[in-house]
């Protein structure tokens, strides 16, 4: 019995079908029946041509609604979940087998799985929707409707949701063509068309038991260009107001979902009334039915939002018609002369940074300044850091000036010299120093100046897809101007290298006249030169208990999610590992430095052995303090071989992050140490010896080879050294061989 059902479904619109089924047949899906419900002989055509040979194909006569090829298709299901994908959108590589193995946890109890979708139209590509955020929000546990009713806010999609086939069977008539109207009593069922998707996966989540969420991109939805499609008749626009009024009638007693659905009506036919071209009859009965709706479905002791907002529901529901449309005339008014005055404010302002910008560059460049950034201007931190610490013990006449956000500012170490973004200082520094140093790139405005030497020092060893890489990988790329980086790239003087590896993929995904400086990662050298003390102060200003094992667990940023959920459920975890465990949680620099609410225990016995380190700085005293390392995909596990301590790859979505982002080399063969799929198999591993046996050890040590080559203790020296103090390569401090190194003492042996 598979897990999951695909159910493709519906006509070859605009020959959509052909890639989806490709896409489809290109990877192994275990676990997963592919049956498409194909309507018209174009759509069967083309699923005989371009189906795996497993896949099961429904010939369907033209003129099929989307519901009716719904039912079909379920009806031949054999899985436990059922996914509806229209014949026109996309599923993106992984996403079935990622939804099938997220529905395989759940038990029975559940009816319906959530999870994010991207959007594409004929002019775009695959865009991030809007529900990551709220299903990062919801987490993994699952629970019911009245205890979860936001999620009425996420797109209503058939594509974002899986489905238990016994559920859908159970309800089957009131999910496809046996709809009475609850406003006629008595009145025949009417069949669905396309517009009620919306009614469909609402009652989805309506009828549920419970639902369980999955914060990662499994859907394509495709919007196609309006004017390629019949333009919507007045019946469809007052049908819009039909569909909620049934879906409202279902909620009268359920007052959390009720008030979620009159504000998401509410909104949607003010936009509707607001974006649609509506000939003047049309539009003052859409209002006026709408209006009727508002009054007659208002939620009890229901609050209305202040603001203009306000005023636009409380027109409506007065069906003040003439009035609302005189409100809408003066807000646009208002609307373009405030848009006049910003781009006037905004042009001024740019000219006057761009002229004084232009007077700092036609001065000298001052060759003892140097300017150092670091993630985006966070702070004092990481390769930047290194450098600048090695600058004032060997170059202390060259003046470090750190670019620092302005609600970063606070966090400085006491005398640090900085500016803020945007400031006429900051313009002035950049126009006149020297050095400027950066672990991702500086501004496009900033001019690359002839006697000017640029540094980038990156910020880890790349296992995913970067710079030019990302173009066959929107979903990662989202938009970026690829020239405009490239513009950026060509600035660069020096680029910061730790291993071979490193430096072939920053040559082919930067390609420029750079040098690249194969002399290791400076935020590295602490790896080879902290003492026994400092680990021990570090750990107990963690609150980790002499004796006690440290387990770091360090995930990194997927580009699928809007959110951070931890993949793991930690407390559970915290658990099985017993009391001498510590869990340090870090979450990825992308999220703020704020980990997810479900790192914080539920009851005090766990609080000391979950802490969440995602705001904790540096990241290297987390990974000097731990026994072992925890992670996925993130370039921690590069650093942290340097200490020749264990790591365990928990690589649950593997596939999917792998298709999704594109990666270097195939991790799940070349681990440096155990690998786990399942929170089931981590904690096996770290509950036995498994987690630092010969086997890890020998994997560790091939990985070390590889990817620890030129990190030494002494990468920050020779950088200093080579570009600051125009030392030749051959003067500079060897590199010592991997073996033949002394990393910093484990914390066993600096108890």
């Amino acid at each position: 019995m598979p897990e999951l059902s695909v159910i493709v479904h519906g006509p070859n619109t605009q020959g959509h079908l052909a890639g989806l089924l490709d896409s489809l047949a290109a990877v192994p899906l275990p676990g997963v029946e592919v049956i498409v419900a194909a309507v018209g002989a174009w759509a069967q055509d083309t699923a005989q041509a371009h189906a795996a040979p497993e896949t099961l194909v429904l010939p369907l006569p033209d003129g099929t609604d989307d519901a009716a090829a719904r039912a079909a298709g379920a009806a031949r299901a054999s899985g436990r979940w059922l996914h509806f994908v229209h014949a026109k959108d996309g599923l993106p590589p992984g996403a079935p087998r990622t939804v099938a193995e997220r529905a395989a946890e759940l038990p029975d109890e559940v009816d319906v799985l959530l999870f994010d979708h991207v959007h594409s139209a004929w002019d775009t590509p695959a865009l991030p929707s809007r529900d990551g955020r709220l299903l990062a929000r919801a987490g993994r546990t699952d629970r019911t409707l009245d205890d979860a009713a936001r999620l009425l806010r996420l797109t209503p999609l058939l594509g974002n949701r899986a489905i238990r086939t016994d559920f859908w069977r159970t309800y089957e008539d009131q999910l496809t063509d046996q709809l009475p109207h609850p406003l006629t009593p008595g009145g025949p069922p009417r069949r669905l068309t396309t517009d009620d998707e919306p009614f469909t996966a609402y009652t989805t989540l309506l009828l549920a038991d419970r639902i369980a969420c999955l914060n990662q991109v499994a859907y394509e939805d495709r919007r196609l260009r309006p004017e390629s499609l019949p333009p919507r008749t007045a019946h469809q626009y007052y049908a819009l107001i039909d569909r909620y009024e049934r879906l409202l009638t279902r909620t009268e007693d359920r007052p959390a979902p009720h008030a979620v659905l009159y504000d998401v009506m509410v909104r949607d036919c003010l936009r509707t009334f607001a974006r649609a071209d509506l000939p003047e009859p049309v539009a003052r009965e859409f209002f006026r039915r709408a209006s009727q709706a508002a009054v007659r479905h208002r939620p009890e002791n229901h609050r209305p939002p202040s603001g203009p907002e306000g005023m636009r529901r409380a027109l409506l529901e007065e069906g003040a018609y003439t009035r609302y449309r005189a409100f809408q005339t003066a807000n646009r008014a208002r609307r373009a002369v405030r848009s006049t005055l910003r781009d006037r404010r905004r042009e001024a302002a740019a000219k006057l940074r761009d002229h004084q910008y232009r007077r700092a560059l036609s001065r000298p460049v001052n060759p003892d300044l140097a300017v150092f950034a670091a993630y985006w201007n966070r702070g004092v931190a990481c390769n930047p850091a290194a450098i600048a610490a090695k600058l004032a013990e060997l170059a202390p006449r060259i003046h470090p000036v750190w670019v620092v956000a302005r609600e970063h500012a606070p966090l400085l170490p006491p005398g640090t010299d900085h500016v803020t973004p945007g400031t006429r200082r900051y313009w002035e520094t950049l126009a006149s120093a020297k050095y400027l140093v950066n672990n991702v790139n500086f501004p496009n405005a900033v001019v690359k100046r002839p006697d000017a030497v640029h540094l980038q020092t990156h910020h880890g060893t790349p296992l995913k897809r970067m710079g030019l890489d990302q173009m066959d990988f929107p979903a990662a790329a989202k938009g970026l101007d690829f020239d405009a980086l490239l513009a950026r790239v060509d600035k660069w003087d020096y680029s910061v290298s730790a291993n071979s590896h490193t430096t072939r993929m920053w040559e082919r995904a930067y390609p420029s006249r750079f040098v690249s400086l194969d002399h290791g990662y400076p935020r590295n050298d602490v790896y080879y030169t902290a003492g026994a003390e400092e680990i021990r102060v570090i750990r107990a200003r963690l609150g980790i208990p002499p004796g006690h094992r440290a387990i770091l667990y360090a995930p990194t940023h997927r580009d699928y999610e809007a959110g951070w959920t931890p993949r793991l459920d930690l407390a559970a975890l915290a658990d099985r590992l017993g009391e001498e465990t510590v869990l340090l949680v870090r979450g990825h620099y992308f999220y703020g430095g704020s980990a997810s609410p479900l790192t914080r225990p539920r009851r005090t016995g766990r609080s000391s052995r979950i802490v969440d380190v995602s705001s904790y700085d540096p990241v290297e005293e987390l990974c000097l303090a731990a026994d072992a390392l925890v992670t996925d995909y993130s370039s921690i596990m590069f650093d942290y071989a340097n200490l020749d301590r264990p790591i365990v790859i928990h690589a649950d979505d593997w596939e999917t992050y792998r298709t999704t982002r594109g990666v270097y080399f195939d991790l799940m063969a070349e681990p440096p140490g155990q690998v786990s799929r399942t929170q089931e198999e981590l904690t096996d591993i770290l509950t036995t010896d498994a987690w630092h046996d010969e086997g890890a050890a020998k994997s560790r040590a091939a990985f070390r080879r590889r990817f620890c080559e030129y990190d030494d203790g002494r990468a920050a020296e020779r950088v200093v050294r080579r570009v600051f103090l125009g030392e030749s390569e051959e003067s500079l401090p060897p590199v010592i061989p991997v073996e033949d190194r002394t990393p910093a003492p484990t914390p066993q042996e600096a108890s």
